[in-house]
């Protein structure tokens, strides 16, 4: 649901409210919004000009030649290619100077030799959707439909100066999915009254008996059903307020009848339906079930077979309307209607989901109905409908109504006490508290001795309940002030710690990457305690070993993977990866006891992708399991803080290891087995990280920050630059973000030649570099400039050159 901050202010007082402030306290009190959309934003200098003069440009058969007023200084000229502008048109301009929608900025200038100084705007050109425009205007300029001061403010004028909350609804609060019933929230969490629209009527002395008569066939489907007859109506666009108000919550603008109908939906929730009299064929309305087999083109001109399990509308002979979801073409209001019949009915919400499932027909009124609507507006929208048909498409309203009313819908009656509240919710909420809160909720009530007997209005169908009660009185009371409080008993039912949660996050991560879990012996032989260990010491021996191959306690786990790895690899097992959480264990010189610290490490070889008939084959190497690392590292939230550093250690390749590098500090290791280590294992080419896990898991880290989707264009440049091969690709990268500053978005490798076209002693090494600012689009100016700067220090720090 959409909704329009000015429009609200229609029904709740909001001064002294501002439209994040209102959208944060709507969030706390239980329902989300899930954004704040401000229409104008990012746009100024646009003004209301008068067309003056329009004439063909000289020198161009699709360009005219405008003068326009723009209401101070002399009249302007400007260059227009729309088909629909004319002389004497109150046009949108933006001016020179000003800043459209994606920092777009206009400036004077010359089209074919003509001078034009601004640009007279389409609506789509100030950031409105293109399917919410109205067709009139979908293409070309837009028009103003009724008299404005030249140099008035335009975004004023569309209503772009207003805001819009997004309300993330679940279908229990189906009465916030109108005006009135967002307006009785807000008032409820404000502590303010509602206003409700002024209906007065003016009849005619005709009877709307005499045009038309209502029969129902099927009551269970619909109980309620109310017709109001409006003549001598014209069909005109809407006025300018209520197409930007109609816009503003995602509908587009027909004209005047149709909009109105569109209008009550969103103010009252309830969904009308607009027939043009004359194209009835009859001076009746039968509802009832469809026949099997019965058609009905509906408006958007699709034919649709019907079955016994839809609802229709008929003329007492063929539908014309797929009650509560969409009319029929036949009696569509057009531009010659001059008498309009208004349909305000209940229908069941699960006849009317069956009809829009199978016909995949989803519209705004079968969403209201399938999650149920106010019976007791029903009549009150067909009232406020015909008066503002009376009022803005000059009408004459028939005397009476035509109903067919067997609904039989009773406020829900709630007896509660105040100590089943506060045992509930955990507080000491007085009465005078509780009483408040209904009040401001507009649920009637009666206190006695602290028991509450509520009624409960109509529109919140959605409580029926003690439970439902409660909810009330927790979420207007405050979520964030309840009590926080242990749970008491015999026994407290367990929680995992910080750690605990973080290393089974660690493990359904590997898994999820292709990675089985390995348990292995935390005891290993003299020859290989020593090996790949991160941190060295003294071994520590057990004092009665079972054998010699398990007679010392490990300090690292790699050996005991190098083994899975080749017993599997005997079995034909020609992939595999793996890894384990397990301890090792490092001696203390003062302690009696050792320290055992939890590691995290991994081995796979083989292919990384199993091949398909079709397709290659993917062996694993370095950066598969580096991708793996890196992954891990970004779930946990310190990707930024992990760098990798080339190193050697025994047993491992010289020329593919790194250290891993926590905020600087050596936590593991990662790279392949050295070949002579592969040969003496009968291994294929294996990779291994390790990793100290409590290091990791233990690191502080801040709450999780979620950035915007980019609305506007980054820009990349690519370079390649020579240098000396000792240089480590990774300290120029380092180099490139130092010296990008703000606009460097991100960094990445992606060639790295030293083929016979080098010069002996050299490479070169290939960056794709990404600039972007997330609140403008950047000028070529801007990127260069920053690029230079890349350049430079790279040359100084390194020696790089552009490679030719």
């Amino acid at each position: 649901m959409f909704v329009s901050y000015k429009w609200l202010q229609d029904y709740v007082d909001l001064s002294g409210i501002s439209a994040e402030e209102l959208a944060e306290k709507i969030t706390r009190s239980g329902i989300e919004v899930e954004g704040v959309d401000v229409l104008g934003e990012g746009i100024s200098g646009i003004v209301v000009g008068h067309v003056l003069e329009c004439e063909q440009h000289p020198d161009a058969d699709k360009l005219n030649k405008c003068l326009v007023d723009l209401g101070s200084g002399e009249p302007v000229q400007i260059i227009c290619g729309a088909k629909n502008v004319a002389k004497g048109q109150k046009v949108v301009v933006a001016t020179v100077g000003a800043v459209l929608p994606g920092n777009f900025k206009i400036k004077k200038a010359k089209l074919r030799g003509e001078e034009s100084n601004g640009m007279i705007c389409s609506l789509q050109e100030l950031g409105i959707e293109s399917k919410l425009v109205s067709k009139e205007y979908s293409e070309g300029i837009f028009v103003f439909p009724h008299d404005v001061e030249p140099g008035a403010d335009a975004l004023k004028q569309l209503n772009l100066d207003d805001e819009v909350l997004e309300l993330g609804l679940t279908p229990n609060r189906a009465d916030c999915l109108s005006m009135l019933g967002v307006a009785y929230e807000v008032a409820a969490i404000l502590g303010r009254d509602v206003k409700f629209p002024i209906n007065e009527l003016t009849t005619s002395d005709e009877k709307a008996a005499d045009y038309i008569s209502v029969q129902v066939d099927a009551g269970e489907d619909n109980p309620l059903y109310v017709a109001r007859v409006v003549k001598n109506v014209k069909i005109a666009p809407s006025p300018l307020w209520l197409q930007t108000r109609l816009m503003a919550a995602g509908i587009r603008p027909h004209n005047n009848v149709v909009d109105i109908t569109n209008y009550i939906l969103l103010e009252y929730g309830q969904p009308l339906h607009a027939f043009d009299y004359d194209r009835l064929g009859s001076k009746e309305i039968l509802v009832r079930r469809a026949n099997a087999g019965e058609k009905i083109t509906t408006l958007d001109d699709v034919e649709r077979t019907l079955t016994s399990d839809h609802l229709v509308i008929t003329n007492g002979n063929v539908p014309v309307a797929l009650a509560g979801v969409m009319g029929g073409a036949n009696s569509e209001v057009q531009s010659d209607t001059t008498t309009v019949l208004i349909e305000s009915a209940y229908f069941k919400g699960s006849t009317i989901r069956k009809s829009s499932k199978d016909h995949g027909l989803r519209s705004e009124a079968s969403a209201r109905y399938e999650k149920g609507i106010d019976p007791n507006r029903t009549r009150a929208a067909a009232d406020r409908a015909a008066a503002l048909m009376a009022e803005l498409a000059g009408g004459v309203i028939l005397d009476e109504v035509v109903a067919v009313d067997t609904l039989s819908v009773e406020p829900a009656i709630i007896e509660i006490t105040l100590e089943r509240i506060n045992k509930v919710l955990g507080t000491n909420i007085s009465k005078e508290e509780v009483v408040k809160i209904f009040t401001n909720l507009q649920f009637s009530i009666i206190e006695d001795n602290e028991t509450f007997r509520v009624t409960v209005p109509t529109r919140r169908g959605d409580i029926s309940l003690e439970e439902d009660l409660i909810e009330e009185v927790a979420r207007l009371y405050g979520y964030d002030t309840l009590p926080m409080t242990l749970p008491v008993g015999e026994s407290i039912p367990g929680k995992l710690t910080d750690y605990q949660a973080k290393r089974r996050l660690v493990r359904r991560y590997l898994e999820g990457a292709g990675l089985y879990q390995s348990v292995t012996y935390s005891l290993t032989s003299t020859e290989k305690v020593n090996q790949y260990a991160l941190e060295t010491g003294t071994p520590i021996r057990l004092a009665m070993p079972m054998s010699e191959e398990h007679s010392l306690l490990r300090l690292s786990i790699i050996p005991n993977l190098i083994e899975v790895v080749g017993h599997n690899l005997a079995r034909q097992m020609d992939s595999v990866a793996t890894y384990e959480i397990g301890s090792v264990f490092l001696s203390k010189a003062s302690a009696e006891l050792p320290e055992e610290k939890e590691h995290l490490a991994a081995a796979i070889t083989g292919q990384w992708l199993s091949p398909t008939w079709q397709g290659e084959k993917k062996a694993v190497d370095f950066y598969v399991l580096k991708g793996v690392l890196e992954g891990l590292f970004d779930l946990l939230g310190l990707s930024d803080r992990v760098s990798y550093v080339q190193s050697k250690m025994d047993g491992m390749h010289p020329g593919r290891t790194a250290s891993i590098l926590l905020d600087g500090n050596a936590i593991g290791l990662i790279g392949q087995l050295h070949p002579e280590a592969q040969k003496g294992h009968d291994l294929t080419d294996t990779y291994v990280f390790e990793l100290s896990l409590k290091d990791v898991l233990e690191t502080k880290v801040e709450e999780i920050q979620y950035q915007q989707i980019p609305r506007f264009p980054s820009m990349s440049r690519d370079i390649a630059l020579v240098v000396a091969k000792e240089v480590a690709a990774g300290e120029m990268k380092q180099a490139i973000v130092e010296a990008g500053g703000k606009l460097l978005r991100d960094v990445s490798i992606f060639d790295l030649y030293e083929g016979e076209h080098m010069e002996p002693g050299k490479k070169s090494v290939a960056y794709s570099i990404r600039y972007f600012d997330p609140e403008r689009t950047l000028t070529e100016e801007e990127v260069t400039k920053a690029h230079e700067k890349v350049l430079k220090a790279v040359a100084d720090k390194f020696g790089a050159t552009l490679r030719s």
